[in-house]
């Protein structure tokens, strides 16, 4: 544990990529293989399931530090992270004596925790924050509380470990896609010599995932040499079809298996050793439906009849990545899809592929561009024909040209302090628009704002507060901020009747009063044209 919360601190510390890594690359050639896997694990975004509930951390730290619970509970509202808090407050015992355990051995610990009778659990725990050392006590935590994260992201340790073993990154990044278990076992075949064949029957490839397009679409050279798609509102996922069996990998390496069934049908006509890559679609009579159709779908493991009838999804494939088990993704794209199309022509179109949006140069496509909402898709999809399946998110061959977002006028009404760097902050924040006199919550949002404005804002906060519930403070409902968002739609589970996707703060309208702020009304009706 000694070696892995050292790492946590540099990493947390430090702000320099190559730093970041050489700290990762020089871990893992230390690391024993059991220790590396799971720090692997953590590392990648991957977290334990809780094993003890806020409430009793909470209440052993009153036990642990001897102060009120009041204050702990005022200390955890302002610090905002609550194994910042435990550490903080809790001290090591001089007389304690505590074993460098690794990781792994750790793991296995906390997995224990559950079956523990409270007492026992209980003492357990407050042995072990009187036993380690802040930097120790501070990872235990992150790792009891299930919040375990550090500004690394998936590109520098996938950089660092090919930095370390002397392997392609592209190829780790493919040994590490769906379901990796951190153990020693899978650690070592994931850094086995290049030329070993380890694929699963069931694993996906990685996914190739476009920029946002940020200059004009002229930029990108002559029409000729793109391929334009609508951008579907769904599910990117992969379709595979192999040993007889079919798998369905979310982008996110979900097993989606049993929730979308009349797809899995369908794929037992495709020929077996291949896979497909396209979008999961809520859809009826070849044209799409309302995302909120398909979040139905999402959470339910067998879905019954009638959420079968109500909701409908189909898979709309764009890229072929295997045929006959032979990997095709460095092949040019338009050869992809020419062998896309006369492979399922040959299965007898068990699926219908994402079909080119017509124009032939870019003012063309930028007059298509412009129907893309009232179609029910985000835009387009720009890629160039001779674009070769790539790994993450490479710039140059595939671009989202989304349209423009939908925004509001609305007014902050409630704030939260942030995580991490800025758990002493208030960063994430709810806004409200007017319903007859009242103001009532749509959107909470955590991005938009620079440095200096979310450090102007923290201070108005705190000078602005009218009451505090826990970590959360409402404020003086004075301030309004154009909100941006993609999509909006009727919500029986939101008091104001909708539900806005993917909000976030386009700018902090200082010249603009909160009676002036959106009604509800005007957001309901969007909903009602959009739906």
């Amino acid at each position: 544990m000694k070696a892995f919360a050292a790492l946590y601190a540099g990493l947390d510390a430090s702000t320099a990529t190559r730093d970041k890594v050489a700290a990762l690359a020089a871990y893992f050639r230390a690391a024993p293989a059991e220790d590396a896997a799971w720090a692997l694990h953590f590392l990648s975004g991957e977290r334990l399931k809780r094993t003890v509930g806020p409430a009793v951390l909470r209440e052993l730290a009153v036990r642990a530090s001897g102060y009120p619970a009041w204050l702990v509970e005022d200390s955890y509202a302002h610090v905002g992270d609550l194994a910042e808090t435990i550490t903080l407050l809790t001290r090591r015992c001089d007389d304690a004596v505590a074993a460098d355990l690794p990781l792994h051995r750790w793991v296995a610990e906390l997995r224990a925790v559950p079956a523990l009778e409270p007492a026992q659990r209980d003492a357990r725990i407050l042995g072990w924050w009187a036993a380690l050392d802040d930097g120790e006590r501070y990872v235990l935590n992150k790792l009891l509380t299930g919040a375990l994260r550090v500004g690394v992201s998936q590109r520098l340790v996938l950089q660092a470990l090919a930095e370390a073993s002397g392997l392609p990154a592209d190829r780790l990044s493919q040994r590490l896609a769906g379901t990796w278990t951190p153990t020693a076992d899978a650690w070592r075949r994931l850094l086995a010599p290049a030329d070993v064949d380890d694929a699963r029957s069931d694993q996906p490839y990685p996914f190739f995932l476009a920029a946002p397009m940020e200059d004009a679409p002229a930029s990108l050279g002559p029409r000729a040499e793109w391929l334009a798609e609508w951008k579907w509102d769904g599910i990117r996922a992969q379709l595979i079809r192999r040993s007889g069996a079919v798998a369905v990998w979310s982008r996110g390496e979900e097993r989606l298996d049993g929730r979308f069934p009349e797809i899995e049908r369908a794929a037992a006509a495709l020929p077996d050793g291949c896979v497909l890559d396209g979008e999961v679609l809520a859809w009826r009579d070849g044209a799409p439906l309302p995302f909120g159709l398909l979040q139905k779908r999402i959470g339910r493991l067998k879905p019954g009849v009638k959420t079968l009838a109500d909701a409908p999804v189909a898979f709309l494939a764009y890229d072929l990545l295997e045929v006959d088990g032979a990997d095709l993704r460095a092949m040019a794209l338009a050869e992809r899809r020419a062998r896309l199309s006369a492979l399922l022509a040959a299965a007898g179109d068990p699926f219908p592929v994402s079909p080119a949006v017509d124009g032939d140069d870019w003012p063309a496509l930028a007059a298509a561009r412009d129907s893309a909402r009232a179609r029910g898709t985000e835009g387009l999809m720009l890629k160039r024909l001779a674009s070769p399946y790539q790994v993450g998110r490479k710039r140059g061959d595939w671009f989202k040209w989304k349209v423009d977002p939908l925004t509001v006028d609305a007014v902050l009404v409630y704030a939260q302090a942030g995580h991490g760097r800025r758990a002493n902050l208030y960063t994430d924040y709810t806004f409200a628009v007017w319903q007859g006199d009242a103001l009532v919550p749509v959107a909470k949002a955590y991005s938009g704002l620079d440095d200096a404005e979310i450090a102007r804002l923290d201070r108005w906060i705190r000078a602005h507060t009218r009451e505090r519930f826990g970590p959360v403070r409402s404020v003086d409902p004075v301030q309004v901020f154009e909100l941006a968002f993609e999509g909006i739609q009727a919500s029986g589970r939101h008091k104001a009747g909708v539900a806005v996707r993917f909000p976030r703060i386009l700018r902090w309208r200082e010249d603009k009063p909160a009676a002036e702020a959106d009604r509800l009304e005007t957001l309901q009706a969007l909903a009602a044209r959009i739906g």
